[in-house]
């Protein structure tokens, strides 16, 4: 019986080592859960919205001969790794890929001198700004403009144009009044790009608005608790399971 049991107990410990493995590698190398922090991409995605990153769909350097893989296209949503803070994540849209030359006149933006239609995007912003809706603008100093950046735009500008060089890609939130965005700190590297959002696997509205009212501590413990005791009505169910375009 002593042996029964211990054989029993070394089966259930393998089998969860089993599973653990499982669920460390697909983290690692096929999906990865991410949370929207901000409202760059809205309408497309909002604050609240949980994702699944597809990370094999613009492949690497361990799945180039190994699985298939497709490059990087325009109008793609991909998340990567902040090039000013690779330790952030960031999720927009790429607007140019590797040879482009990409323009914005009066919001509009053109991609090799055609127009690009964007059904998804939105304007908040009722003020027009010269330098954010007016790309690229060389002789506007702009506050939270990156300096390298500055420097780097003024070479591969031309004809009123930016280059989108080898090897980098140029991404807009779609809320492009409210997006920290290429306009402002450069390109994409290739070697950022994590993946694409797959699936919106669920979304929560902000516990912010509905604690505001409320007297109770707002610590992370209370809004634990809250999110809890309110897991159905703070559900945007109409939002869950999503496919992200």
């Amino acid at each position: 019986m002593q042996k029964h049991r211990e054989s029993d107990a070394l089966s259930s410990l393998q089998s969860l080592l089993g599973t653990v493995v499982i669920a460390v590698f697909v983290i690692t190398f096929i999906v990865q859960a991410f949370q929207i922090p901000s409202e760059s991409m809205e309408n497309t995605l909002l604050i609240g919205d949980y994702l699944l990153v597809d990370k094999l769909r613009y492949g690497g350097s361990m799945w180039d001969h190994i699985m298939p893989y497709r490059p990087v296209r325009r109008g793609d949503v991909i998340v990567f790794r902040y090039p000013v803070n690779p330790t952030q994540h960031f999720v927009k849209r790429v607007v140019g890929v590797p040879g482009d030359r990409v323009r914005l006149l009066n919001r509009q933006v053109y991609v090799n001198g055609i127009p690009l239609q964007e059904p998804y995007v939105r304007y908040s912003a009722r003020v027009h700004d010269v330098f954010r809706d007016e790309f690229p603008r060389l002789n506007i100093p702009v506050p939270g403009l990156e300096g390298g950046w500055w420097l780097q735009m003024k070479k591969l500008v031309e004809d009123g144009q930016l280059i989108v060089p080898e090897g980098h890609y140029f991404v807009l939130g779609d809320n492009r009044d409210e997006s920290l965005d290429s306009r402002y700190w450069g390109f994409v590297p290739r070697e950022n790009v994590i993946g694409r959002p797959l699936v919106i696997y669920w979304s929560v509205r902000n516990l912010d608005q509905d604690l505001a009212a409320s007297s109770s501590p707002g610590d992370k413990l209370f809004h634990f608790a809250y999110a809890v005791t309110h897991l159905f009505q703070i559900t945007r169910w109409d939002r869950t399971f999503r496919v992200v375009n």
